[in-house]
């Protein structure tokens, strides 16, 4: 039950930083700038050496971490790429719904059919995903066919990065699995600087994305690497059988961001400004229902 309770916190805290995000940034951020920066910045993780216990562990293990970080900023790649060339309300909804069934057979495949869910987790995991689904969806962002590739390779490559984790987790500590992945993504986020606007933007302009956001982007920051910090710690808890929960359970982030963005929009109106309409709300409720059912049957199975 413990890691239910962590990943739901870093949801919270994601939806915090999307809420910011959205109203404080100016859109979606470059994808090949923002894979290189979260990459870049990863390594930083190296200064947690020196106050844990960072055991160095088998050759296999090592490239099993390096190869899991390493996908992880690919699929953020892949994603970013899909929110420049797409609108999010196609994009989010496609991948909300791909991501845990690719999961599902992922853990299938690599336990041998070892690892598979109860009935009652079916249910769960059923509810979860359609709750996920009607909080993202948009009727004027109804899922194309040209934004439906993209959608999936982002959702299969982060589906793999949290299987590959997963199997980190298992046969190292939490620290020295999370810092080598890191490297892993370090390494590969600096394959970007080969790009000509990650050099132009690192050597020759000044950052005029650090001008604009300022205390808040580094607040994001902050609130970010503390979600991913507590996912990755859920990631570690979770019965292998389970960790498509971490998946289904993002429902739980645009939950939190729904209302937030509702009590802002009453208490701020002039800071912001959002337009809910009946069926809009009716939508949302219905996937409030299907969230709350889906982790009352989670709850109720673990």
């Amino acid at each position: 039950m413990l890691w239910i309770l962590i990943i739901i916190l870093a949801y919270f805290l994601l939806s915090l930083t999307n809420l910011g995000d959205k109203y404080l940034l100016a859109g979606p951020p470059n994808p090949k700038n923002y894979s290189f920066y979260t990459g870049v910045l990863g390594i930083a993780a190296l200064i947690l050496i020196p106050f844990i216990n960072f055991v160095l562990p088998s050759f296999g293990q090592i490239i099993l971490s390096l190869l899991a970080g390493s996908i992880f900023i690919l699929a953020l790649f892949s994603f970013y790429n899909a929110l420049e060339n797409f609108e999010a309300s196609r994009v989010i909804p496609a991948i909300g719904g791909i991501l845990p069934l690719f999961t599902f057979g992922l853990v299938y495949v690599f336990s041998g059919g070892k690892e598979t869910l109860t009935i009652y987790g079916l249910i769960a995991l059923f509810l979860l995903i359609l709750g996920s689904f009607f909080i993202t969806f948009e009727k004027r962002g109804v899922i194309s066919f040209k934004s439906l590739p993209t959608s999936i390779l982002a959702a299969f490559l982060f589906s793999l990065t949290f299987v590959l984790s997963k199997y980190v987790y298992l046969e190292q500590g939490f620290w020295s699995g999370f810092i080598l992945m890191r490297i892993g993504g370090f390494l590969t986020a600096f394959c970007f600087i080969f790009f000509k606007e990650i050099r132009d933007e690192i050597f020759k302009k000044k950052s005029a994305f650090q001008k604009k956001t300022g205390i808040i982007y580094l607040s994001n920051q902050i609130l970010g690497a503390g979600a991913f910090i507590l996912q990755n710690w859920a990631i570690a808890l979770v019965p292998l059988g389970s960790l498509v929960f971490i998946n289904a359970l993002e429902g739980t982030k645009y939950l939190f961001l729904l209302i937030l963005t509702v009590f802002l929009s009453l208490k701020f109106p002039a800071i912001l400004k959002e337009k809910f309409f009946e069926k809009i709300i009716l939508q949302k409720i219905i996937a409030v229902l299907f969230i709350c059912a889906g982790l009352a049957v989670l709850a109720i199975n673990h």
